[in-house]
């Protein structure tokens, strides 16, 4: 996962990969429960959608929740259309690599997800996540509703104070409407289930979220 782009700074709009008109191909059943990856989905589901790093180990700390529907994996808040992981990699294209979460709210709460998302990686490394280094690993958040933007800010200053009782780091987390989703080739799909020894470099601060 980390062996392309070292690029650490976002590109221009105007000198991002021009990309392409037509998506990656990309199986609808779900690996690991056979649930649709692209919908449509069943009445009464929310959708959310984070950056933590490695969307692979990203997406695993999802798909493990009771509550949560379906996942995929995806580039997004970036410029260039239907990239590439290559593009992507090559810090080119401004997007970061990002877990789409289908859930079922009255299973699992949106505050839930967040907890899971603070906990799940470093949120203070700005453009990387541990020995992944490049734009796309970058910490965010991006929501689809006035509700989850409240609760992302309101958690955003929640585990800033918890992390300053042991680091100085601020949180580097990005917190924004949910941009266009572009699904990642197929074998990114719920990677891990496919290669269970595969690599994930997910390591959190060690710091709870505090209830």
């Amino acid at each position: 996962m980390f062996g392309f782009g070292r690029k650490t700074q976002m590109p221009e709009e105007e000198e991002a990969l021009p990309g392409r008109s037509t998506p990656v191909h990309v199986n609808d059943s779900h690996f690991v429960n056979g649930h649709s990856l692209k919908g449509p989905y069943p009445d009464g589901l929310a959708i959310a959608m984070f950056g933590m790093g490695c969307f692979w180990g990203a997406e695993r700390r999802f798909w493990e929740l009771s509550g949560v529907y379906s996942t995929a994996v995806g580039y997004a808040a970036g410029y260039t259309p239907n990239p590439s992981y290559e593009e992507v990699c090559s810090g080119m294209t401004g997007h970061n690599e990002v877990v789409k979460v289908v859930y079922d709210p009255f299973l699992i709460s949106y505050q839930s997800l967040l907890e899971n998302f603070w906990e799940g990686h470093n949120p203070t490394q700005n453009m990387r996540q541990g020995n992944d280094v490049g734009t796309q690993y970058r910490s965010g958040i991006y929501t689809f509703d006035d509700q989850q933007k409240m609760l992302a800010d309101q958690s955003r200053e929640h585990y800033q104070h918890a992390l300053q009782q042991v680091t100085s780091a601020p949180v580097t987390t990005e917190i924004l409407p949910a941009p266009m989703f572009y699904y990642a080739e197929d074998y990114h799909q719920q990677y891990l289930a496919k290669n269970p020894s595969g690599y994930c470099g997910l390591g959190g601060t060690g710091v709870c979220y505090p209830k």
